[in-house]
């Protein structure tokens, strides 16, 4: 009731319609929280592994989800169910530790890797098994970062160089099968519009 409550707030001002997923305690500001813990910021309580989840379709213009993709048993259906809340042409947000992060195999609750080809197979452009899934995403953005010394050696700018100029992102694939064991990654920050309806035919 209160959930129901907030969004029709949310719809009424015209405001874009934000879900946080895993909000904890630093929720987005103006967001819809949704935690697994009551302690948090969260106004739903609601575990990710729990598909459905208590939304309607295309319910939110955009959908983040900070160090949380990387926890969830089955990346593969909360894609799905956030590709189903998310109305067409909305965005998913992530973040979560590139899989050379040496922090990553610190946190036992860690389930996923990721790097910059996690998502691929969710798109039309690049997939190699587009058969997983008929849902379709449109990635906008993988971006890396690295740790201090790396960046200032120049291995982030020349990474994310792709993002300025698309030809070169020969440069984000030899890092990624040849160099990120050296110069590992730290964050990945994805950014993949939902595609649904005809322009999935097109």
């Amino acid at each position: 009731m209160v959930r129901d409550a907030f969004l029709r707030l949310e719809n009424d001002t015209g405001k874009k319609r934000v879900l946080d997923i895993g909000c904890g305690v630093n929720k987005t500001p103006g967001a819809t929280g949704m935690d697994i813990n009551p302690k948090t910021s969260a106004d739903v309580i609601h575990d990710l592994d729990d598909l459905p989840y208590p939304f309607a379709d295309d319910e939110f213009d955009e959908v983040i989800g900070r160090h949380v993709i990387e926890h969830v048993r089955d990346p593969m259906r909360v894609m799905a169910e956030l590709h189903r809340i998310t109305r067409a042409g909305g965005i998913v947000k992530l973040v979560a530790p590139h899989w050379t992060n040496p922090d990553w195999a610190t946190d036992l609750t860690h389930r996923n890797h990721l790097n910059s080809y996690s998502f691929r197979n969710l798109t039309d452009e690049r997939a190699v098994f587009p058969f997983y899934t008929d849902v379709r995403f449109r990635q906008l953005q993988a971006r890396v970062t690295t740790a201090n010394l790396w960046k200032l050696m120049g291995f982030e700018f020349f990474i994310n160089l792709d993002h300025r100029f698309p030809r070169l992102r020969f440069f984000r694939k030899i890092w990624e099968h040849y160099l990120n064991a050296i110069a590992r990654g730290k964050e990945i920050h994805f950014e993949l519009e939902v595609v649904k309806g005809e322009a999935v035919k097109k």
